[in-house]
């Protein structure tokens, strides 16, 4: 790790997925393709994710 990872946290539901990253902030985005991928795009090579594994609805995302 470096002084240039980002961290992100996952809180996903069935609709929606909040995310909290320390430099980006609070996001939110759908839980289908296109939220996944508007997601993705927030991401660099040294970022870190958790995510709450709540019943199903992570499996797509993970």
């Amino acid at each position: 790790m470096n002084k240039n990872t980002e961290f992100f946290g996952i809180d996903i539901s069935k609709d929606v997925f909040d995310v909290y990253g320390l430099e980006l902030g609070h996001c939110q985005f759908t839980n289908n393709e296109k939220g996944f991928k508007q997601f993705i795009k927030k991401l660099s090579r040294d970022s870190l994710v958790v995510m709450e594994a709540m019943g199903y609805y992570h499996y797509c995302l993970a």
